[in-house]
C-alpha cells in the first residue's frame, strides 16, 4: 500500500509560507522524527503504527484509515463538522425499537423477521455511537418539518428500497403516507405525506444504467444481463429532475453474470462463460455504472437537487456462499477491532468514493451538491441484522436462500435514517454558511 509522505498531503494554502521559516521548520521536523521513533503514530480503528502500514495491503486495513492515508480529508464538505458521524461503535439501546411489525405496514415480507419467527430481539436494541460526538435518534416530526414541501427519491436496488421502508416506518409515528404512484409496478412507488406536502419515491435500477436480462437462468442461476455501461437508464433519469433529494445506491446485483457493452459493442463480461468474451473484474462494470449515473445527474438541465451516495453495505455470509449453505447466525455486532473491510468489498467501496469525488467536482461547476451517506463501516459491524431464514414461514413451499444481504425491520438499517436526518440538519447549516460566504465575497468586491 502506498503511504504518502508528509509533504504530499494536502495542507491547504498555508504550505506557501514554509520557505520563509526554513531553520525553524528544520528543527521542528528533526524533533518530530525523533518523537515518532519513540511514540508510534496510530490511525483510528487500527491501533497499528504508521510504519506498520507498509506491511499491509489496502484490502487488509480498516476503512477510515485507508481513506485518510490515500485521500487525506476526502470529504471537503465534512471538514467543518466536529466529528465524523460514520466512524464509531454500536452500543446498547434498551429504548429501541421505535416501531414494530404490527405498527408499520410498510415492511417488505422478506425483511419482516419478527413476523416469521425470529426468536431473538437483541439485534433491534443497538444504536450507533460516533467517535467524539452524538448521533441523535431519529426524530420523525423534525424530519418531516425539514422536508416540508420537498421530495426525495431512492434510486437503486432492493437494499435502497429497504431503507425507504425503514423511513416510512420511522415516520409512521407522526403520519402515514398515501399512495400516489403513477403505475401499479411495485418497483416504482410514490408516496405523499399530505400534512407536509412531502413526496417519497423509489426507482428500481439495480445496475443504475440501461440493462436487460438475456437469460433468466444464466451461469449461476441468477440470470445473465446485458449492461450498457455508457447509456442512461431512462426509467429513472427521465423522472428525477423534479426531486430535491436523490439517494443513489447499487451493489449486490453486480455480483451476477453480466455482459458489458460500450458504444453498443461488447467489451467484456463478468462470469458470462461466453466464448471469445474477456472476463473482467466485477468493479470494472461497477465503476462505469456509477460514472454514467453521476454523469446523468450532472447533465440534467433542470436538476437542482442534492445527491446522496449511500455507500455499499457488505453482506455477511459465513460457512459457505449464498447458494451453498452460507448463513448469518451471529447474535450481536462486531466491535470495530474485530473485523475489517477486505477484498472485493473494499474495492467496491473505494470505487464508489473515487467516482463520487469526480462527480462532486463536476457538479460544483453547476452549483450541484453531492453528499456521502457512508453506511459501510457501521453495517460491516452488523452480521446480526439480516433476515437469514426468517423471511418466510418454514412450511412454505418456496425456494429462498438465507438472506444475509437485506436487513430486518426494525433493525440496524434504521440507523441509516439517523444519518440521513443529521445530514439534512447539517445541510441547513451549510446553506446558511454558504449564503454568508457569498454575501461576504460580494462585499469585498464592492
Amino acid at each position: 500500500m502506498k503511504v504518502y509522505a508528509m509533504n504530499q498531503l494536502p495542507f491547504g494554502s498555508k504550505h506557501h509560507a514554509l520557505r520563509k521559516n526554513t531553520p525553524t521548520i528544520a528543527l521542528t521536523v528533526t524533533f518530530t522524527l525523533v518523537l515518532f521513533t519513540v511514540v508510534p503514530l496510530c490511525y483510528p480503528l487500527l491501533g497499528y503504527p504508521l510504519y506498520l502500514l507498509k506491511s499491509f495491503s489496502k484490502s487488509q486495513i480498516s476503512i477510515s484509515s485507508y481513506v485518510a492515508v490515500k485521500y487525506g480529508s476526502i470529504f471537503e464538505h465534512e471538514s467543518e463538522q466536529k466529528c465524523d458521524i460514520f466512524t464509531g461503535e454500536w452500543i446498547p439501546n434498551p429504548h429501541a425499537p421505535y416501531y414494530t411489525n404490527t405498527t408499520c405496514w410498510a415492511i417488505h415480507e422478506h425483511q419482516n423477521c419478527m413476523k416469521y419467527g425470529r426468536p431473538d430481539t437483541g439485534f433491534m436494541k443497538w444504536r450507533w455511537q460516533p467517535d467524539g460526538c452524538e448521533l441523535p435518534v431519529f426524530n420523525p416530526a423534525q424530519f418531516l418539518e425539514i422536508v416540508r414541501g420537498k421530495s426525495m427519491a431512492f434510486v437503486g436496488d432492493s437494499v435502497g428500497r429497504n431503507q425507504m421502508q425503514s423511513l416510512i416506518c420511522l415516520l409512521s409515528r407522526v403520519e402515514y403516507p398515501i399512495d400516489v404512484s403513477y403505475t401499479p409496478d411495485e418497483h416504482f412507488k410514490r408516496w405523499r405525506y399530505p400534512s407536509y406536502n412531502f413526496t417519497l419515491a423509489t426507482f428500481w435500477t439495480p445496475h443504475l444504467v440501461k440493462a436487460e436480462e438475456t437469460d433468466a437462468y444464466g451461469p449461476t442461476h441468477t440470470g445473465l444481463f446485458n449492461l450498457y455501461l455508457d447509456e442512461f437508464d431512462e426509467g429513472w433519469t427521465t423522472q428525477i429532475e423534479e426531486f430535491d433529494y436523490v439517494i443513489i445506491n447499487a451493489g449486490h446485483w453486480f455480483y451476477r453474470p453480466c455482459v458489458y457493452h460500450e458504444n453498443r459493442q461488447v467489451v467484456g463480461c463478468r462470469f458470462c462463460l461466453l466464448e471469445n468474451v474477456t472476463d473482467l473484474p466485477m468493479y470494472f462494470g461497477y465503476r462505469k455504472a456509477f460514472r454514467t449515473a453521476f454523469r446523468a445527474l450532472n447533465s440534467l438541465e433542470n436538476y437542482k437537487g442534492i445527491t446522496f451516495l449511500r455507500t455499499f453495505a457488505p453482506s455477511h455470509f459465513e460457512n459457505g456462499e449464498w447458494n451453498k449453505g452460507g448463513n448469518c447466525v451471529r447474535r450481536r455486532p462486531f466491535r470495530s477491532n474485530e473485523t475489517s473491510l477486505e477484498g472485493i468489498n473494499f474495492e467496491l467501496y473505494m470505487t464508489q468514493l473515487e467516482e463520487f469525488k469526480l462527480a462532486e467536482k463536476e457538479g460544483k461547476k453547476r452549483g450541484l451538491r453531492f453528499r456521502l451517506l457512508d453506511t459501510t463501516q457501521a453495517m460491516l459491524l452488523r452480521p446480526d441484522g439480516h433476515p437469514s431464514r426468517y423471511g418466510h414461514w418454514p412450511h412454505e413451499n418456496v425456494t429462498l436462500y438465507n438472506d444475509c444481504v437485506h436487513w430486518c425491520l426494525p433493525g440496524p438499517i434504521d440507523t441509516w435514517n439517523d444519518f440521513l436526518l443529521e445530514m439534512l440538519k447539517m445541510e441547513g447549516v451549510r446553506s446558511y454558511e454558504e449564503k454568508l460566504d457569498l454575501s461576504d465575497r460580494k462585499m469585498k468586491l464592492r
